[in-house]
């Protein structure tokens, strides 16, 4: 049976994976291939399995981001929080920095533009 290819990259040579439950970035548990309309689970090669998670942080940050700016409770109002989430778009634009290839997941620019936003929010207290 040929192997299906990976949907990120595209790339068939790789071993698959499906990270399908875990903690997003603030600790909240999800579990994407349980509910029943999950029919077409999503396979990734190690290093598309990888940015994968680097794209899902990023977008915990920016919606906690989105949630700080409408005035909504956000977990970046915890200074710790807050602090930790600038750390991580850190790391994870090192990270896309150090690969040969583009990720086809996440781009540095839109990490840099988040980085930017959260330098230029008011860090809680």
């Amino acid at each position: 049976m040929e192997q299906a290819p990976c949907q990120a990259c595209g790339t068939s040579s790789e071993p698959l994976m499906k990270f399908s439950l875990g903690k997003d970035f603030f600790g909240k548990p999800y579990d994407r291939l349980s509910p029943a309309s999950d029919q077409h689970p999503k396979w990734y090669c190690p290093i598309c399995s990888m940015h994968k998670n680097l794209q899902r942080d990023f977008r915990d940050i920016h919606t906690e981001y989105d949630k700080l700016i409408a005035g909504q409770g956000s977990e970046l109002t915890k200074g710790d929080e807050f602090l930790r989430s600038s750390i991580r778009l850190r790391e994870i634009l090192t990270i896309l920095g150090s690969t040969q290839k583009p990720s086809p997941l996440l781009t540095d620019r839109d990490v840099k533009l988040l980085m930017e936003r959260l330098n230029t929010a008011t860090m809680p207290a």
